[in-house]
């Protein structure tokens, strides 16, 4: 009989009878095919993506209409929740906190990618990465949810915060803070 030897990762693993095959392989090699995530206590985010070569796509009302509409719906489906957004002419800004099983780069994947998905564009639409600041206090919190309600007073594209009407300040309520900043203040 012959013996099949495993290469690569594989040779450094014995192979576990009892592991159903996950992954892109059947052979020897298994792939985890759950991620690991931070803790929740760690996940609430503030991020911004900009558009491909600083394109002004969000000046256009039923483009910023379909942006909001792809944001909320994936806010409804569960995969992250939402306590502030900000979408300027040429960026977005949000401060979420993604699903237990969301990882960040996936909740923006489903932002960008659905609103990408949904415009049916032949050119880029975003550029390829997003910035990203984690949010560890109540402080933090709430000077980040200003900055963002604020975004379009600074840029003279509104003279209230309610009045901007692509922002969580026109809609409303978005979703509370999390309880693991609540009373968490800046040490400084």
């Amino acid at each position: 009989m012959r013996t099949v030897r495993a290469e690569g990762a594989g040779a450094f693993r014995p192979p576990n009878p009892r592991a159903k095959c996950r992954g892109f392989s059947h052979g020897p090699f298994l792939y985890a095919a759950l991620m690991r995530l931070a803790p929740q206590e760690t996940r609430t985010y503030f991020v911004t993506a900009v558009t491909a070569e600083r394109r002004r796509l969000f000046q256009v009302t039923a483009t910023a209409e379909l942006l909001l509409q792809t944001i909320l719906d994936y806010r409804a489906q569960g995969k992250f929740l939402l306590h502030a957004f900000v979408i300027m002419p040429d960026h977005f800004h949000a401060l979420l906190t993604p699903a237990p099983d969301v990882s960040l780069e996936k909740a923006l994947q489903f932002i960008k990618g659905g609103f990408s998905f949904r415009l049916k564009s032949k050119r880029d639409v975003w550029m390829r990465s997003f910035n990203e600041t984690q949010i560890a206090t109540e402080d933090k919190f709430i000077s980040c949810l200003r900055y963002i309600e604020e975004n379009p007073l600074r840029q003279r594209l509104a003279a209230t915060p309610e009045s901007f009407l692509f922002s969580s300040a026109a809609l409303g309520p978005m979703d509370p803070i999390p309880h693991h900043l609540s009373g968490k203040k800046d040490l400084t």
